[in-house]
């Protein structure tokens, strides 16, 4: 069902969906207390959102990527096929350039992380309902990092291989690519996920990963978590051996 925009004068009618209590419950009052945004409802799963969008016909959704039931990216997919009017702004603690695309490819209007206060976001969800695009600063550095890496393709001739910036005798191939590679990688993982798995089974520390693929080591663990949940991995050598058996890395 399509969405007009608010009329000039009502509140933007708004969703809220996380999955922690404290931040939702946060974000309701945060928002709530706000003239021109009306809260009609929160969820703490994609699927609890997508039925609340439907109840509600929101103007934007305002939406975490790590939820149980149905994630972010299903969740944006969804909306964006069944609720084509509801502007989606992810509000989420992952900005690195892998996330960031996953999302916006698939329907995501916005993108902030939850560093951003009350009143970027409030100006992401009304840009966002007129149809506007707002990247957060940390977004914006991490896709800039990403288009200005050293050895990025784009910038070599395609028949010329990059020189390996760990240096010679480093571990690991610099030849390989995994998260540019044209088959999806298995079990839901994402590019992102199988080129991290594809590090580890390499050999590389949390700290090295970051430091290659221009990441903290914070988004590296929140990376790793969701890749030892998705394999069914409960450590590192596990994983190792999920990427031996999937041919991810370690060669």
């Amino acid at each position: 069902m399509s969405v007009s925009p608010a009329a000039p004068g009502n509140p933007l009618r708004v969703v809220i969906a996380d999955d922690q209590a404290s931040v939702r419950e946060g974000l309701v009052l945060l928002l709530g207390g706000l003239s021109d945004i009306e809260v009609v409802g929160a969820a703490a799963d994609g699927e609890q959102a997508l039925a609340l969008v439907a109840e509600h016909h929101p103007d934007a959704i305002l939406l975490d990527l790590h939820m149980p039931v149905l994630d972010g990216i299903g969740t944006t997919r969804r909306l964006a096929a069944e609720h084509p009017g509801v502007a989606v702004v992810v509000l989420t603690t992952y900005a690195d350039d892998s996330t960031v695309l996953d999302a916006l490819r698939a329907g995501a209007r916005s993108y902030l992380t939850k560093d951003a206060d009350r009143t970027d976001i409030a100006r992401g969800l009304h840009a966002a309902a007129r149809g506007l695009s707002v990247l957060g600063p940390q977004v914006q550095a991490a896709l800039l990092a990403a288009a200005t890496a050293p050895g990025d393709p784009g910038t070599r001739d395609p028949g010329t291989p990059g020189p390996d910036p760990r240096g010679p005798g480093s571990r690991g191939s610099a030849a390989r690519e995994p998260a540019t590679s044209a088959v999806p990688p298995p079990d839901g993982l994402t590019q992102r996920e199988a080129e991290i798995l594809a590090l580890i089974a390499d050999g590389l520390t949390n700290t090295e990963i970051a430091a290659r693929l221009f990441l903290s080591n914070h988004t590296v663990k929140s990376h790793i978590s969701r890749i030892f949940a998705k394999t069914g991995s409960r450590d590192r050598a596990a994983a190792i051996g999920y990427a031996h058996r999937h041919d991810i890395g370690g060669q």
